[in-house]
């Protein structure tokens, strides 16, 4: 074989690549701003509480809340948030984790966020938030329904979320 196929095959593989690399760009984690975070009990008619439930070695319902900031002018999707959350010792109380949970979609501008958290029973309070993060992406990066927010009912959103909607 002569040079002048191997080089020009050599071009079709580097620019077949480069084509395959711009249309598969991957989602970029886009970092949030963070504010008024609060750690609180559940309330009595939270139905995480689950007061029925109560078991000597069962979990407690906490509510994570503050806002969230997207400074962007995109929405930011699949927003999951992050924090070291520590008893009174100062030990950790989900071990082995920082991911507390997922805030879903992000618009832009200041938005109010809350999570419901299950703590261990027994763990000695009060608890402490800290190095709390939020971080989204530019794209969904895994499939989703077709619905915009509009078309959101409030049946299919948990009380905690119609709460701060």
């Amino acid at each position: 074989m002569t040079a002048e196929p191997k080089m020009l095959r050599r071009l079709c593989i580097a620019f077949l690549t480069c084509a395959m690399l711009i249309i598969a760009a991957p989602a970029h984690a886009a970092e949030l701003k963070l504010s008024g975070i609060v750690l609180e009990p559940c309330s009595a008619d939270d139905p995480g509480n689950q007061p029925d439930f109560k078991r000597p070695m069962g979990a407690s319902c906490y509510v994570l809340s503050g806002s969230v900031e997207n400074p962007g002018s995109r929405t930011v999707v699949d927003t999951d948030m992050y924090a070291r959350i520590l008893d009174a010792s100062g030990e950790p109380v989900l071990q082995n984790r920082t991911r507390v949970g997922s805030i879903g979609d992000v618009e832009p501008g200041l938005q109010p966020f809350a999570l419901r958290l299950s703590v261990p029973a027994g763990t000695p309070g009060p608890f402490e938030v800290r190095n709390p993060r939020a971080r989204g992406f530019n794209a969904p990066v895994r499939t989703r329904a077709d619905v915009d927010d509009e078309d959101v009912d409030l049946d299919d959103l948990l009380p905690l979320e119609r709460a701060i909607r």
